[in-house]
């Protein structure tokens, strides 16, 4: 299992600072963020633009998620374990009960195959 880390990209240490406003703004328009593996346990994230980002095998343990719209983010194999995520969106991939595993007993996230 990978072990989550500190990313080296500004984008990363903007989230880690608590930055949100900052991430959002910085971001790049078009394309895809890799903060596959990332740290975030414990961050407050709301109204973070998640679209397109790259969360592989990320650790969100005890973060604040509520409202974050992660439809178009790669969250496979991320743990989100005690997290916030009322009000989140989360890819159509991934079933309600997989979410509350991850929530409650913080299993990795699977996406379901159609």
């Amino acid at each position: 299992m990978t072990q989550p880390k500190q990313l080296d990209s500004p984008l990363f240490a903007l989230l880690r600072a608590d930055d949100v406003k900052a991430f959002n703004l910085q971001r790049p328009k078009n394309g895809s963020i890799d903060l596959a593996n990332g740290d975030f346990r414990g961050l407050d994230l709301r109204d973070m633009n998640a679209k397109d980002i790259d969360f592989t095998n990320a650790c969100f343990r005890s973060a604040d998620l509520r409202g974050v719209d992660f439809r178009t983010a790669s969250l496979e194999g991320a743990s989100i374990a005690q997290a916030q995520i009322s009000g989140a969106y989360f890819p159509v991939e991934l079933s309600a009960d997989e979410i509350l595993m991850s929530v409650n007993f913080g299993t990795r996230l699977r996406y379901r195959t159609r």
